[in-house]
């Protein structure tokens, strides 16, 4: 019998945002207030007044006004403490000829009638650096752990499920958000 859920486990949310409000805006406070780091899989609904950044060479912010329909939106959106950059959302549209546009949200992403959001929530996130050198390469493939002569796997360190551990990165660090939980850190 499960009580509870795996901090480890993905959650799927549906998310319905109003009329007016600015999504980023909405979909950050509900990251921050339920301390879950989201996966936007996709989004039903019209924006207006949307700036991006275009997948260009040269990087243009473009702001395009008027209602549009939102054909994709993905991204992630994750609580603090998470680094700067890791969070951002990417989106295209069709616009009222039928024109596709699309780029990365760099301001207001403002709904226009209700947007339908389709979402998978977790709890932890494990950030590695790639590629890996040779030295943590070599470790991979021996996942081993040796303490007092005897082996043990490596989902008893720290008392870590194997899903938890980094892919051997000293870089690496493992975040955790809940409010029973204190943020891990790689010894």
């Amino acid at each position: 019998i499960v009580t509870h859920d795996s901090p480890n486990s993905l959650r799927a949310n549906a998310v319905e945002i109003s009329s007016g409000c600015d999504i980023c805006e909405t979909l950050s406070d509900f990251a921050r207030r339920k301390q879950r780091g989201l996966s936007i899989l996709s989004a039903n609904g019209c924006v207006t007044n949307v700036t991006l950044r275009q997948p260009a060479s040269s990087g243009a912010i473009v702001t395009l006004h008027g209602r549009y329909e939102i054909l994709s939106l993905l991204g992630s959106i994750l609580p603090p403490p998470a680094p700067l950059g890791i969070t951002g959302l990417t989106i295209y549209l069709a616009g009222p000829q039928g024109q596709v546009v699309g780029g990365g949200v760099v301001g207001g992403l403002i709904a226009s009638g209700p947007v339908v959001i389709m979402a998978a929530s977790f709890m932890n996130a494990v950030f590695d650096r790639l590629p890996m050198d040779d030295d943590e390469a070599a470790s991979m493939q021996n996942q081993q752990y040796y303490q007092n002569g005897r082996s043990r796997p490596l989902d008893d360190i720290h008392g870590l499920p194997q899903n938890l551990l980094t892919n051997g990165n000293s870089g690496s660090d493992i975040y955790s958000w809940g409010p029973a939980q204190r943020a891990m850190s790689k010894p």
